[in-house]
């Protein structure tokens, strides 16, 4: 009795100092304090694996450089064969229009059209043009044509160098047809040259990318396809790796709850992949010379809101597949039909009903429109509210649906 009366006497008084600072201290909710020490658990693993952190940095590093150096929408220096059967003046400047362009190199001097194919066909070029005999006259009567045999098997090199040599051959024309008719001289002259000028010369301006840099139209879409890589990639194979492994089971013997266990898988790779971005922001900015235009934060308020999608539909993924090998498949296959149907390389204004439909069910397609806005065009939120909107919602949804979903029970 003696010990318990000593005991009690020796308890903090109200207005000791200890008192004090205990009561001052806020209590804390039982189910944030689950959720910071699930976090804490989750960012020490993440810091302990070593390679792992390589891979989640170094990854959109590599993805960056390989598709801003290797991906060019604009082919240049095509390898061109030439036959020329005219042998003249007119015909060897055509040839010269050609290689002084840049968008061939002249490569080889064939004999015929069969040689061309040939030569095309073993892969020593990718384009032939066949220039026919009597060039000289024809240009002069307005009735010269020339061939131009391209490799179909390779659709951007074909693209380009249609457009390319399209457009050579008709300023050439029309310098040709200039000529002809200042050597006429006079006034006479003059009058059949405003008799041949068209009634209406276009004037083309290309907004936000007036000089058409390749890397300023990838790296604003390349940053959604990387991030999303990312976020799924290392989602989808969180929890069921730590299902196939058991170190899942003391974590179900608690009384965490199935949100806060998907909120704490979140939290430290929603953070990772933020990192990610600013490195990708920053490298294309002052590395890559490609301006940004709009505003900082809003852009990457709406990445966050885009990263934590991806991530909720990557712990969806993990949730429901059984193995880790049924994880990498699915989010393989949600990567590819972000990539195609996304609108990062192809346009979705061309797609039919069904395909648009199935991108609109992913989150890379509301993204690539908030990143192109306000990375390239400088526009501000009453432009993108809307891909915003749903990029909360499509948040919000798939990770209630995760967590819904999650097993609280090992089967």
């Amino acid at each position: 009795m003696a010990i318990s009366s000593s005991s009690s006497s020796q308890a903090p008084s109200s207005g000791s100092p200890l008192s004090r600072l205990t009561t001052a201290r806020p209590a804390m909710s039982p189910r944030m304090e689950r959720l910071l020490a699930l976090s804490r658990k989750e960012i020490t693993q993440l810091l302990r694996d070593r390679r792992g952190l390589i891979f989640i940095f170094g990854l959109p590093l590599l993805q960056l450089f390989l598709y801003a150096y290797a991906v060019h929408t604009t082919v240049y220096h095509t390898p061109l064969a030439v036959v020329d059967q005219s042998r003249d003046r007119k015909s060897r400047e055509l040839v010269q229009a050609l290689v002084v362009s840049q968008y061939f190199d002249y490569r080889l001097q064939a004999e015929n059209e069969e040689e061309l194919i040939d030569a095309i066909d073993r892969g020593l070029v990718r384009a032939g043009l066949l220039i026919p005999p009597n060039f000289a006259t024809d240009t002069d009567r307005g009735a010269a044509s020339v061939l131009l045999l391209l490799d179909g098997s390779d659709s951007a090199s074909v693209t380009s160098s249609f457009s390319a040599a399209s457009l050579i051959a008709q300023n050439y024309g029309s310098q040709l047809a200039a000529e002809q008719l200042q050597r006429k001289g006079g006034s006479a002259a003059r009058g059949a040259l405003g008799a041949t000028t068209l009634p209406i010369t276009p004037s083309i301006r290309v907004l936000y990318n007036p000089d058409m840099i390749d890397i300023w139209f990838l790296l604003p879409g390349l940053a959604g396809l990387i991030l999303q890589t990312l976020a799924i990639q290392q989602a989808a194979l969180i929890i069921v790796r730590e299902r196939e492994l058991g170190t899942i089971e003391p974590i179900l013997a608690t009384p965490t709850r199935p949100l806060e266990l998907v909120l704490s898988k979140m939290i430290p790779l929603l953070i990772l992949c933020f990192l990610a971005l600013g490195f990708i922001v920053v490298l294309g900015v002052f590395w890559f010379d490609v301006p940004f235009q709009g505003n900082l934060g809003l852009y990457l308020g709406l990445s966050l809101l885009f990263i934590a999608s991806s991530l909720g539909l990557g712990l969806l993924i993990s949730n429901r597949a059984n193995t880790q090998r049924e994880a990498q498949q699915q989010a393989l296959m949600t990567m590819m039909f972000s990539l195609l149907l996304g609108g990062m390389i192809f346009p979705r204004a061309a797609m039919p009903i069904i395909p648009r439909l199935i991108g609109d069910l992913l989150p890379m397609t509301y993204f690539v429109r908030i990143s192109r806005g306000i990375f390239t065009k400088g526009i501000g939120a009453q432009f993108v509210w809307h891909d915003g909107l749903a990029l909360a919602a499509y948040t919000l949804i798939v990770i209630l649906i995760a967590a819904r979903n999650f097993k609280k029970r090992l089967d």
